[in-house]
């Protein structure tokens, strides 16, 4: 099976600017194509994990990666799907947070056969009445008022700053097409306005026609938040951020509608394996979701990290004891007491002591297998530094306190 036609029946693609075209360059193995990263924190999380997996599969197939990381769209932030304006950073934290990026973005790219661009190269450099003049001319302000990214911010307030966004992202596509003959752009199905606007700048200021845009479907969970998001906030492909144990457990505990949908999409498993999976229904998909995590564990972490992660699983699953592959939390205190609420927010089962103090309420806590009801109760620091205790939230969900 051809690359475009595998990417369809993984169920990847959203739309397209020139289906055929596309078909034809990438199945050639002809793209040189771009997926931007804007390094708004100092690990990537799982959010970007679909176009990882694209970037992958793409290069696999013979085509070329350009890994576009934005230490100048970074300053100003893409207003799309957001609800408020992002806090502006220094440049010592985008350089920091592209340096974090570029080490886990190499796990999944070969970089001898790929290019990593600063898009601050060119955007730092460019004077702002020259880029009016260049550039602006090209933008129809009532056509970039209809597009979806910034629909949604008109009612709270979009500040102007934001509104430039698209102009540089456009400009970044002009860019990389002068520079490097990148001839596709690829990202999420909310970047489609920006990126229709940079095949048009192409084509409107070099009069070429053979540079495309492609959308891939971005997954919801049964929240009905974005992929990569949680209650108490993202998953992060930084272990120090998000353990190796809770990423193979947010993707254990997935949804059953999604679990399919996350096999075709974010992992290699052969589509007619995967088709197999999908003849599972209820309790039989806990097959599917145990495969689902360990393969995406091991593509992040490792295969000796995600075997690990899979055996304190299964072990807890069976209500075993299993020391060695438990995740744990380290006080930072070594006296005195600590309040069942703080300790169960400051260990990261939770997000705040308000979701604590309702968890513990509904009966959702238990310590050493004993359920918690008291909301004021406290916890002796010294006696868990000589016998660490085993925090349960939910059903799956343990954590030794040490």
């Amino acid at each position: 099976m051809k690359i475009y036609e595998e990417l369809q029946r993984r169920g990847l693609i959203a739309q397209t600017t020139d289906e055929e075209a596309i078909r034809k360059l990438i199945n050639e193995g002809k793209g040189v194509f771009y997926i931007g990263f804007d390094p708004t924190a100092d690990s990537l999380h799982v959010g970007h994990f679909m176009a990882l997996c694209l970037m992958k599969r793409l290069q696999e197939a013979g085509n070329f990666p350009i890994v576009l990381l934005g230490g100048g769209t970074g300053r100003v932030g893409d207003p799309s799907g957001k609800t408020d304006m992002r806090k502006m950073m220094t440049s010592e934290v985008i350089d920091h947070n592209i340096e974090c990026f570029k080490k886990q973005i190499a796990r999944f790219i070969d970089f001898d056969k790929a290019k990593v661009v600063n898009n601050a190269d060119w955007l730092l450099e460019l004077k702002y009445v020259e880029l009016l003049r260049e550039v602006g001319t090209h933008f129809s302000v009532n056509k970039m008022l209809t597009a979806e990214c910034y629909k949604q911010r008109m009612k709270k307030g979009l500040s102007f700053f934001e509104f430039n966004y698209m102009i540089m992202q456009s400009y970044d596509f002009y860019m990389l097409y002068k520079k490097y003959g990148c001839n596709l752009q690829f990202g999420g199905d909310d970047q489609w306005s920006n990126m229709l606007a940079g095949t048009e700048l192409i084509r409107r200021k070099l009069g070429k026609d053979d540079a495309y845009a492609m959308t891939i479907n971005l997954l919801t969970n049964s929240q009905g938040q974005k992929m990569g998001k949680t209650v108490a906030g993202a998953v992060w492909l930084d272990e120090e951020k998000t353990s190796v144990y809770d990423f193979y457990q947010y993707w254990r505990n997935i949804d059953d509608a999604d679990v399919i949908k996350c096999m075709k999409m974010l992992t290699f498993i052969p589509i007619e394996e995967i088709e197999e999976y999908e003849k599972l229904e209820g309790q039989e998909l806990n097959k599917a979701k145990t495969v689902l995590a360990y393969e995406l564990t091991k593509l992040v972490h490792g295969k000796e990290k995600a075997e690990k992660a899979d055996k304190a699983a299964k072990a807890i699953f069976d209500n075993k004891s299993d020391d060695a592959n438990m995740p744990e939390f380290e006080l930072e205190e070594t006296q005195g007491e600590i309040g069942i609420l703080s300790l169960i927010t400051k260990s990261g089962l939770t997000s705040s002591n308000s979701e604590a103090r309702r968890l513990v309420m509904q009966g959702g806590i238990r310590i050493n297998d004993e359920q918690i009801k008291d909301t004021k109760m406290s916890l002796n620091i010294s006696d868990i530094k000589e016998n660490p205790i085993i925090i349960k939230k939910g059903k799956k969900t343990f954590l030794r306190i040490k």
